[in-house]
């Protein structure tokens, strides 16, 4: 397949994670948890199989930028069940989440080489 599809569908993926994530940290209420939960995990899993085709079809290799920003989706992916447990904390999750965007973005378009 062409790259680009592996890149529109990872940006979408995780676009709509961090909107779930933040969704979460908004109304973290018992009638949300299960959707919102299912939801946080099926893009992560649609960012995770896109990113690793994206990989694959670049020809990138395994440095550290990669590592971080597969550290960045890993906290992530579990923030939105974390604001479910600890709904007082959801204004430093909220800065968590927003750090590990920022990271990632970092990683992609500073830190990468051939930027």
């Amino acid at each position: 397949m062409d790259p680009k599809f592996y890149q529109v569908l990872h940006l979408v993926s995780v676009i709509f994670l961090v909107a779930i994530t933040f969704r979460a940290f908004a109304a973290p209420t018992p009638e949300s948890r299960k959707s919102n939960l299912a939801l946080s995990g099926v893009a992560s899993l649609v960012a995770l199989v896109a990113g690793g085709g994206l990989m694959a079809k670049m020809g990138y290799a395994w440095d550290a930028w990669v590592f971080v920003k597969i550290g960045c989706w890993l906290g992530l992916s579990g923030l939105a069940g974390m604001a479910y447990r600890k709904p007082q904390s959801v204004k430093a999750l909220s800065w968590l989440a927003f750090a590990l965007v920022v990271i990632a973005l970092l990683m992609v378009y500073v830190v990468r080489p051939g930027v």
